[in-house]
């Protein structure tokens, strides 16, 4: 089956299968002359001007003044015509998305006939090449027009987007029910010659292919592939209502405003309307009262409503439920987990329950030990007057914060931390770091007019010590209106190698081998690997987050501790993206299993708070001080106080989920909330979740991860396993050996190795080569360690 990612999970890979040479005058493609058109001069990357490249990092973040002179430079010997956003040849105007996206249909419906054609052995062995060209160039429309209608301020520009983007998807489909793709593609593996010369990424990505043709239901009779299809078009737009309708039974409570004692009476005196405070029951009001106020009534009051959801939208839960089972059991498979995990580490709903269960004994002593805690601060209470022998839901955040607000009295406020991270700094720091690590550094490049999609967003340029130029950049880091606030990373092209005879086919379309490297790339950013020659489009990565700046621009952005780590976060998949460099795109990167993906950006985390790794950059903005580590020791001791609480909380959340996607919305008693409080509640839960909650309705994440809620807890696992073994709890945070050890076990291999041989690989322990559910359970046992 012929699918996408959302843009987030989506990379690409270098290709380095060995393309046959092409004839006569083709066949030679070095290094064609530059096309004449607005775009930069190429970057110098020698090793000379990495110090220059190192302080123009902070710079260009930090000093408005030096960014404004560093995006105007060279600008004056430039055209004023646009090279088109990310440097993309179509995407000069408006209209632009429409002629991309019927030049890349075009050459999609070429692939097809080619593919539909083939019957002797040289052609089938090119067909899952073929195939994953097929995909590349679908997603070079999908996503880059799912970023912009997402992104761009441009009105226009988003909808002439989206109509490329519906236009793209639309043909997607059509593929998806062309039976003739899938029948080649099974004739060619059932080839014995055509099978031996494939090489094992090719025999991965076939594999792949045709698991998710059997996954669309393309071999079954019409009647029930269109039962499937309509099943799949219910389930969608149930599951896309469900996330977009998320509301309270009740919108507002009403109280009297001396019952909110021990609340900020500022924001209580904002919310009275007619001599009574509207309190809203969902959103920051609502937490805020949970963490501060003194009446533990009141509290039971709020977080009732908080977590009881308007009655419709459970219909919409379980209706999508319902025909999740129903389409897992047409597709032969007893529920929809079975059916989810087929293709993800844990492969089986009876392994996610091992993990969870090894994860939650592992968990269960510090949990005693924080709510043990919590209640001899209830006994100590003498303003409580009831429920002294037990802790109640509303209880935990209440008395949770008041434990931290005595220890942060006797800390420094979390604001004096702020002062030793400038955007700048962490940037810096994140190129140096990589540089230790894998032999990759950031340069701060120009961009030519028409490039981004607003003018504070910062191109860096990838470059490998031993490859070269890598990958492309784009940081959009800062606040303004209408702006989403949710970080993310996009790979908007994915890195693979674009053989001659691609380069040759259209030389003969433009008639120019002069500018034929160009067109074949649309333009992008691409270059020749210096080994080899060969050539390469790269990944163009976006970094999307939302800091705010100082608005007279008298001192750099700081940013908290948890932007920091938010920002290597982020930085995590970015790299993987960089660095998941494999023969065939549809294995590169973070294309790997959904339960291994996170891997790379958790642990980041754990870089972002080592002393080690925090010596290579945070100095005071003013003083160029370095950061007492003493700290931030006493941060992360705050942060993780009640690690053990809200481990236990998403370990209930991943029980939630299986339970959702197993056989029981098959039955036809099934009800939802009878299903949360079994699972909320003794021994499942510490906690007694009480009777008439229906929070269920709010967990959107039952939809983008139907099955697989698990695997944020899986990855959190296995990389504090790696923080601990590998790189010895930040002792070896800066060795390339250990760096190098990482990069070569787990990111070069994108989806194009099985992860379990990764993990095995990076730890050095044979037991999980072959996973299943004794590794499972391993992991678990290994627990949560932050």
């Amino acid at each position: 089956m012929i699918k996408t990612f959302r843009p987030r999970r989506w990379i690409c890979p270098t290709c380095v299968c060995r393309q046959r040479r092409v004839q006569g005058n083709l066949a030679n493609l070095a290094a064609p002359a530059p096309s004449e058109d607005a775009r930069l001069p190429p970057a110098s990357y020698t090793a000379t001007g990495w110090h220059r490249d190192d302080k123009n990092l902070r710079r260009i973040f930090d000093s408005q003044p030096f960014w404004q002179e560093f995006s105007q430079r060279r600008r004056a010997e430039l055209s004023a015509r646009p090279v088109g956003l990310f440097t993309n040849k179509y995407l000069t105007h408006p209209g632009g998305f429409q002629e991309f996206a019927a030049v890349t249909l075009q050459r999609a419906k070429k692939i097809v006939a080619k593919v539909l054609a083939a019957s002797t052995i040289r052609e089938y062995k090119a067909i899952v090449r073929d195939l994953d060209r097929l995909s590349d160039l679908l997603c070079r429309v999908i996503d880059l027009a799912d970023f912009v209608r997402a992104t761009h301020p441009d009105h226009e520009i988003q909808a002439t987007a989206t109509k490329a983007y519906g236009l793209m998807f639309e043909y997607m489909n059509v593929l998806n029910t062309t039976r003739g793709l899938n029948e080649q593609l099974k004739r060619a593996a059932a080839d014995p010659e055509v099978w031996s010369s494939w090489s094992e990424e090719e025999k991965v990505v076939a594999q792949i292919l045709i698991k998710d043709f059997s996954k669309s239901a393309i071999d079954l009779p019409p009647a029930e592939r269109q039962k499937f299809v309509d099943l799949s078009n219910d389930i969608s737009q149930l599951g896309s209502s469900f996330v977009d309708s998320m509301a309270p039974e009740k919108e507002y409570l009403v109280l009297e405003s001396s019952r909110l004692s021990g609340m900020d009476p500022v924001l209580v005196k904002k919310m009275i309307k007619w001599g009574k405070v509207n309190l809203p029951t969902v959103g920051a009001p609502a937490s805020l009262a949970l963490r501060t106020v003194h009446d533990p009534e009141v509290r039971r009051e709020i977080y009732m409503a908080n977590r009881t959801v308007a009655p419709g939208q459970i219909q919409r839960l379980e209706g999508m439920l319902k025909r999740r089972a129903e389409l897992a059991k047409l597709s032969g498979y007893g529920s929809f987990a079975e059916m989810a995990l087929t293709d993800k580490m844990a492969r089986s709903p009876r392994s996610v329950d091992k993990f969870l269960d090894a994860l939650s004994r592992d968990n269960a002593t510090r949990v005693q030990q924080e709510l043990s805690e919590l209640l001899k601060l209830k006994h100590e209470d003498s303003t409580n007057g009831n429920g002294l022998g037990q802790l109640n839901p509303w209880d935990r955040d209440y008395y949770i914060s008041r434990l931290l607000s005595r220890s942060r009295s006797r800390n420094r406020t979390p604001d004096f931390l702020s002062a030793y991270f400038s955007i700048g700094t962490v940037i810096q720091g994140l190129s140096r770091l990589f540089t230790r690590l894998y032999g990759i550094r950031f340069v701060p490049r120009e961009t030519s007019p028409g490039e981004t999609w607003n003018d504070d967003v910062r191109r860096l340029d990838v470059v490998d010590e031993s490859d070269g130029h890598i990958a492309v950049v784009y940081c959009d880091l800062f606040e303004r209106a209408g702006k989403n606030p949710n970080p993310a990373h996009f790979t908007l092209r994915c890195s693979r190698l674009i053989p001659a005879s691609e380069i040759a086919e259209v030389a003969r379309e433009t008639g120019s081998l002069a500018t034929a490297e160009d067109a074949v790339n649309d333009g992008m950013a691409a270059a020749r690997n210096p080994h080899t020659g060969e050539l390469y489009q790269l990944p163009t990565i976006a970094l999307i987050c939302d800091f705010s700046r100082n608005a007279t621009h008298s001192r750099p952005t700081l940013l908290n501790f948890r932007d920091v780590q938010t920002l290597f976060h982020e930085m995590g998949h970015a790299v993987h993206s960089m660095l998941g460099r494999t023969s065939l795109q549809n294995v590169s990167g973070t294309r790997c299993a959904t339960d291994f993906a996170e891997l790379p950006s958790v642990l980041m985390e754990h870089f972002a708070s080592a002393p080690e790794v925090l010596g290579l950059f945070s100095r005071h903005w003013e003083t160029d001080q370095p950061l007492p580590y003493q700290m931030v020791k006493e941060k992360l001791a705050l942060d993780r106080r009640f690690a053990g609480t809200e481990t236990e909380h998403q370990i209930l959340l991943a029980r939630l989920d299986q339970a959702y996607h197993s056989a029981l919305p098959s039955s036809p008693d099934f009800n939802s909330t009878t299903t949360y409080h079994g699972i909320l509640s003794p021994p499942n839960s510490s906690l007694q979740e009480p009777k008439g909650t229906t929070w269920q309705g709010f967990f959107g994440h039952l939809f983008g991860y139907g099955a697989a809620y698990y695997s944020y807890l899986f990855d959190r696992a296995i990389a504090g396993k790696v923080w601990k073994d590998v790189f010895g709890e930040g002792r070896e945070s800066l060795s390339a050996e250990r760096g190098g050890r990482f990069r070569d076990e787990v990111l070069r291999w994108g989806g194009g190795r099985d992860s379990w041989a990764c993990v095995a690989g990076v730890l050095k322990d044979e037991r999980l080569v072959e996973g299943g559910v004794a590794a499972m359970e391993e992991v678990g046992r290994w627990g949560v360690r932050d």
